[in-house]
């Protein structure tokens, strides 16, 4: 039975498994990218990601903390200079795990753990989005080239100002398409009468 053990104990005993997750932890954080086995790498993501969050405060005690885990000095520089700062904003899921398939030898299960943050392919194909504001009255807001001419000789436009509201134009009834049905019923009317 099961009995609610909640560690996966990857076939190890309990020093060993700790040491080797310290390991894994350091090799992380130096190189920002590892391949494992799947199951070692779901058990790393636990490991790791507190820390990370504990690196975001950088105190004396948040840094014993961490280097109580790690057992690496230059790990825990690394973390607390680099990580730290560039996953300062995130508020977690600084791992992520994608599969690579099966290992040749045994058929184990690959995955590749790496720091999302430092991962470049994905941050040069995706652009930040940037984040507006909508109007609660439902009306369109207008750039500059939409902005109309009447509105440009008035008022000149403010380069500060995020949104630049034009006011809706009534569009004057077209006579030209008034006049057509008229004509072509004046036509049908003379060829009937003929």
């Amino acid at each position: 039975m099961r009995h609610g053990n909640k560690v996966n104990a990857l076939g190890r005993k309990t020093a060993h498994r700790k040491a080797m997750l310290s390991n894994m932890a350091c090799s992380l954080i130096e190189h920002k990218r590892i391949n494992t086995t799947l199951a070692k790498a779901k058990a790393l993501r636990g490991y790791v990601e507190p820390l990370i969050t504990k690196s975001k405060n950088d105190t004396t005690h948040e840094r014993r903390n961490v280097f109580s885990y790690l057992q690496n000095k230059d790990a825990v520089t690394e973390l607390f200079r680099e990580i730290a700062p560039k996953v300062g904003e995130r508020p977690g899921g600084y791992v992520r795990i994608i599969k690579l398939g099966n290992r040749l030898g045994d058929a184990a299960e690959i995955a590749m753990v790496e720091l999302v943050d430092f991962n470049e392919t994905y941050e040069s194909g995706t652009a930040k989005k940037k984040t507006s504001r909508r109007s609660r009255r439902g009306g369109k807001a207008a750039t500059k080239e939409t902005v109309s001419k009447d509105v440009k000789k008035e008022e000149p436009l403010v380069e500060d100002a995020e949104v630049v509201e034009t006011p809706k134009a009534e569009k004057a009834p077209d006579v030209k398409a008034e006049e057509a049905p008229k004509e072509e019923s004046e036509k049908k009317d003379e060829a009937k009468g003929e």
